[in-house]
Order: C-alpha cells, then structure tokens, then sequence
C-alpha cells in the first residue's frame, strides 16, 4: 500500500512565495514613507519639548519647526501644513497628510499619516 503523502507540493510553495514576495515588495516599497514621517514626528516632538514654558508663542514655534524641518532635511511635507493652534490647555502642533510610493505599473500605495504633539 501507499503512504499518505504529507508536506507541500512545489506549486503551493510557489504560491506562498510568490505572495511573500508581494508581501515584501510592498513593505520595502513603504518603508521610505514611514521613515520621512518619523523624521516629523520627531521634528514636532523636539519642537514642543523646546517650546515649554508658561506661554509658548505660535510665532515662536512656527520658527523653532522650521529649524527642525531644515536639520532634518524633510522635503515630503512642507512645515507650512502643521496647524499650531493655541486654546485654554496650552497650544497643540497637528499635521495630517497623505504620502504615496509607486507599487506595480500604475498601482500606487497610499498612507495616511496623522500626528498631534501638545506643548507642555
């Protein structure tokens, strides 16, 4: 009599790697996107830990961002886009924007990034 064959067949090992290769082809493709947003993110965290004080300025926060923006040389989204909006706890910096990376032909790859830092 014959064994059970068991394992898998080198036509499911094609199709799992294939799609581990598209997998990763898009991983590889948006990693550039989330390391521009964490230079942001710590853009606008370095910004709000210089700026605490008693009364921070919005003027004075547009221009310690802009220091920042330049250091880290960020080129995807301007330092323009942060909102700095200053209400009754103390003034909060908040840019949402949206950043692509070209995928397969004309398929791109989306990502929508959203970061809000409150000035202590």
């Amino acid at each position: 009599m014959r064994r059970r064959q068991k394992g898998m067949t080198l036509i499911g090992m094609l199709f799992v790697l294939g799609l581990a290769g598209v997998i990763l082809y898009a991983g590889i493709r948006i990693a550039p996107l989330y390391l521009n947003y964490m230079k942001v993110a710590r853009s606008l965290n370095a910004t709000a830990e210089e700026a605490k004080g008693e009364n921070p300025d919005p003027a004075n926060i547009r221009h310690l961002l802009s220091r920042h923006w330049q250091i880290e040389s960020i080129d995807t989204v301007d330092e323009k886009d942060v909102e700095v909006t200053k209400d009754e706890d103390g003034v909060q910096l908040h840019i949402a924007y949206d950043d692509s990376a070209p995928y397969i032909a004309n398929v791109s790859l989306l990502v929508h990034f959203d970061k809000t830092v409150k000035v202590q």
